[in-house]
């Protein structure tokens, strides 16, 4: 078995500030990179910044800076929020970067050399926030589809990658790897697309400067997607790979992106590998959007989410879980605080929370902090602990199909079970009668231990809890290996348990 894995954000583009749509997809890579670490893979994480284009250099030069210093402040703003909500990237690639200007121009180089790229003369609507060129049939009342601003009818010497050539080729593998896009509507979506038939791109501009010369040829510049989408290889090392990380990670195991550039990564980019006879991704994961209260995102609504603000105001942890847990990953979900502070006080003080506080208390109140032996179980202890391995399962498979909000679903299910076990089992009850304080002992090992196994469970989407809940327990927090440790029975009894503070205060409501 492979125990490889390799996981990108799409790179995010300078000329924005990082909102809760770019936490949302950076922090869903992180929770299963965190997830697959602990499950003994090897693990190449990677987010970057797309440095390059007409709107970068339009936006530095109305500020009055250069496009690489507008591209050095802005993209210190993704890299402390990345610190600031714990995510643990492998690397952080810039498309202004030499290491990705050379890995970029040979794949250039490549295509040009093998006749898929070629030089001509381009005509049609350009939508220069979208750095997209449209038809006519395309525009909607002459403006552009996605974004709705107007367009300019622009010609130009261009040149053109042969994408036509490779549109039955990537259909059958489409149809051929159902796994491919995903969710199914996605793949659907991009099936129709391609049985239109495909046209040549246009894969350079001279109409701006900043960006990556066209090899040959310094008038052009490689045309911004081609640029960006080269990345994924060339944060590897492509094609020298000095490090053997090309040789080691790719193809990657899943791009994990935006509904809005789906058309990028599962046309343009798989038909530029293609052309190149490199491997395909394994899988393209598109989620949805983020509205704010049933409306979408914008600055001239001034309802855009700051991530930095909620992390301040609510703790990482519990916007790393709000993000994850409350709609399903692949589907558009509506962000309001009342929904936020819900989660907060219902799921993880009064649930997740309790839970840990309870436990810990009674275990120092009946045995001094020290962790008895179980005993023999009976019925209802055997029904609690059953649960475990069955939870363990179904959050492995929902793990790998990226359905987070499921795999915290059933973890949660084993925090209400681990609840209703104090309330069926009455601790306080037991600890009135001397003859009973086996049972009772078996009782607090059972718990304690569900604890134990929830916070390994927890730990990819609440790093800082489980390293709480660790400590708690009397554990080393240095790393979480769920491999081997997610058996029930892997607290020793004996070990000092120590009194839980709150991990998650209630927020009153006015």
């Amino acid at each position: 078995m492979d125990k490889r894995f390799y996981i990108t954000t799409p790179i995010y583009y300078v000329n924005d500030v990082p909102h809760i749509g770019h936490a949302y997809t950076t922090l869903a890579c992180d929770v299963l990179a965190r997830y697959k670490r602990a499950r003994g893979y090897e693990v190449f994480f990677l987010t970057g910044t797309d440095e390059h284009g007409q709107k970068v250099e339009k936006a530095a030069l109305s500020r009055g800076e250069t496009p690489l210093e507008l591209a050095d402040r802005v993209m210190k703003r993704f890299q402390a929020l990345w610190e600031k909500l714990n995510v643990s990237n492998t690397d952080f690639i810039r498309t202004s970067q030499e290491r990705h200007k050379q890995g970029a121009t040979a794949l250039f180089s490549k295509l040009l050399a093998s006749g898929d790229i070629y030089l001509g003369e381009y005509e049609d609507w350009y939508c220069t926030p979208c750095e997209t060129f449209w038809t006519e049939t395309q525009l909607l009342e002459g403006s552009c589809p996605d974004c709705g601003r107007p367009t300019e009818k622009l010609k130009e010497d261009s040149y053109f990658f042969r994408m036509s050539h490779y549109g039955e080729a990537l259909l059958q593998h489409i149809e051929a790897n159902p796994e491919f896009i995903q969710p199914r509507s996605r793949r659907n979506e991009i099936l129709n697309f391609l049985r239109e038939g495909l046209r040549d791109l246009s894969i350079s501009r001279t109409s701006f400067s900043w960006g990556i010369p066209v090899p040959g040829d310094e008038r052009h510049v490689i045309y911004v997607w081609f640029d960006a989408l080269s990345n994924y290889i060339t944060a590897l090392g492509y094609p020298q790979d000095p490090e053997g990380n090309f040789e080691k990670f790719w193809p990657a195991d899943v791009h994990v992106i935006g509904k809005d550039i789906l058309r990028f990564h599962t046309v343009y980019w798989p038909t530029f590998l293609l052309a190149a006879g490199l491997p395909l991704p394994k899988k393209v994961f598109a989620h949805g959007w983020w509205t704010v209260e049933g409306q979408k995102m914008s600055k001239s609504l001034a309802n855009v989410v700051e991530p930095n603000m909620l992390v301040d105001k609510y703790g990482v942890d519990a916007i790393r879980y709000f993000l994850l847990r409350e709609v399903p990953f692949g589907l558009d979900g509506d962000f309001s605080h009342t929904a936020l502070v819900h989660r907060i006080n219902s799921d993880l003080a009064n649930d997740l929370g309790n839970l840990v506080s309870r436990s810990t208390a009674m275990v120092n109140k009946y045995f001094n902090g020290i962790l008895p032996a179980p005993t023999v179980p009976e019925t209802i202890d055997e029904a609690y602990i059953a649960r475990f391995p069955a939870a363990v399962t179904a959050v492995d498979e929902q793990m790998n199909d990226l359905a987070f909000n499921k795999a915290l679903q059933a973890i949660w299910e084993l925090v209400s079970a681990s609840n209703k076990y104090i309330d069926d089992t009455a601790p306080w009850t037991l600890a009135k009668d001397p003859a009973k304080t086996e049972r009772l002992g078996t009782v607090m090992y059972n718990l304690l231990e569900a604890v134990r196994l929830i916070g390994l469970l927890v730990s990819p989407f609440m790093p800082q809890t489980a390293v709480s809940i660790e400590q708690t327990l009397g554990l080393s927090a240095a790393e979480v290996i769920l491999n081997g440790q997610d058996r029930w029975g892997g607290l020793q009894p004996g070990v000092t348990i120590a009194k839980a503070t709150p991990l998650f205060p209630r927020i009153e409501t006015e």
